[in-house]
């Protein structure tokens, strides 16, 4: 696969240099007829291989729709892993990043993952090394360990639960509530917002999302003065100054919900970009303002899209599935012990259906997992 090697601290030749081009190895722009053929070449290769396309959010429009036009799915992390195990397709390809293939092997063992660009990571599990965070754990073994989705196998081997944006806030009042204390990893902003909602005695690792840390907060109160109707929606993985002035804190998918079903008219959105694409498919009437990520001497006012997500292309679908490259393999025994905490996840929201639906203000209700 063609690709240009981008360097974060590089500008292009706009002058322009943004987290979208961060370390990665991004894919080189087709033309509309390079687009076609590909896709069709896709689409073809997915049916021939009995396979089924699973695409993130925040991936590449094109590979959304190609997801959406084979039958198969777009959606958050922790669904597209669910819908992985529950498909019949025995072999599952995963555009995102690592920890979402390898949340998908966790939960389908028998069935073969392959990823479009197996260099495509994450911030947040490239910050939370699976060494340094079991000499973490074992220097406080008084607490529960509660990791986010977006760690390795590895990390999640070492946990007692996974939790996600939107079922944290439910599943740690729980722990709170058996007088547990509790260890979060890795974000830090995430865990902030949680510990000040529920109250829970909570050690943080310190972590953070490169994509959501960037959004600032007095440049989105300009915004927010420049367009007063508009409704502001934050994922939590963004700083405290921005989770502050937002009508709507949540996942991806309950921010998609927020935009869908919700009677305004314009929106603010603090999340990587790459949703827009899904968000304008299914509101194509509303007004989507990207959040702002610098300040007025940026050459790049919002450029809110993860450098690894970028590395997924329509040529990396094909290629796997051609040549049998970027399969996602995980060793036993961690395989076994990070499916423990997964699990316990999905046992306890079947359980407590409520824990999808947090009254707290800012959270959109009954909507699944992410």
């Amino acid at each position: 696969m063609s690709q240009v090697l981008f360097d974060y601290t590089r500008q292009d030749a706009a002058g322009q240099s943004c987290v979208a081009h961060a370390w990665a190895k991004v894919p080189e722009a087709l033309t509309p007829a390079q687009r076609d053929e590909r896709k069709a070449r896709a689409a073809a290769l997915l049916k021939q291989h009995n396979a089924v396309l699973v695409a993130h959010y925040y991936v590449d429009g094109d590979l959304q729709d190609l997801a959406l036009e084979t039958g198969g799915f777009v959606a958050d992390s922790l669904e597209m892993a669910r819908f992985g195990r529950d498909h019949e397709s025995q072999t599952l390809v995963v555009a995102g990043v690592r920890f979402m293939g390898e949340s998908a092997k966790i939960l389908s063992p028998h069935k073969r993952v392959l990823m479009p660009d197996l260099d495509a990571t994450c911030s947040l599990d490239l910050g939370c090394p699976a060494d340094d965070f079991s000499r973490f754990c074992d220097a406080h073994p008084d607490r529960k360990v509660v990791v986010y989705a977006n760690t390795s196998a590895a990390v999640k081997a070492r946990a007692d639960w996974m939790v996600t944006s939107s079922c944290a806030l439910a599943i740690v009042e729980h722990l709170k509530s058996q007088g547990e204390k509790i260890l979060w990893a890795p974000d830090r902003h995430l865990g902030r917002y949680i510990q000040e909602q529920t109250g829970a005695d909570m050690l943080m690792w310190t972590g953070e999302c490169i994509v959501h840390d960037e959004f600032k907060g007095i440049e989105l109160e300009l915004l927010k003065k420049q367009h007063p109707d508009a409704l502001v929606l934050v994922h939590p993985e963004s700083p405290k100054s921005v989770v502050a002035q937002a009508d709507v804190v949540g996942s991806t998918s309950q921010l998609l919900k927020a935009v869908v079903e919700g009677p305004e008219q314009t929106f603010i959105v603090a999340t990587d970009n790459g949703i827009l694409h899904r968000m304008r498919q299914l509101a194509p009437g509303k007004t989507l303002l990207e959040a702002p990520t610098a300040g007025n001497s940026a050459t790049c006012k919002s450029c809110a899209h993860c450098p690894w997500m970028a590395m997924n292309a329509l040529q990396g679908v094909i290629d796997c599935l051609e040549q049998g490259v970027g399969e996602i393999t995980v060793p036993e025994p961690i395989r076994t012990q990070a499916a423990g905490c997964i699990e316990r996840m999905l046992d306890f929201v079947a359980k407590n259906p409520h824990a999808l639906a947090q009254p707290q203000r800012g959270f959109v209700k009954n909507i699944g997992a992410a």
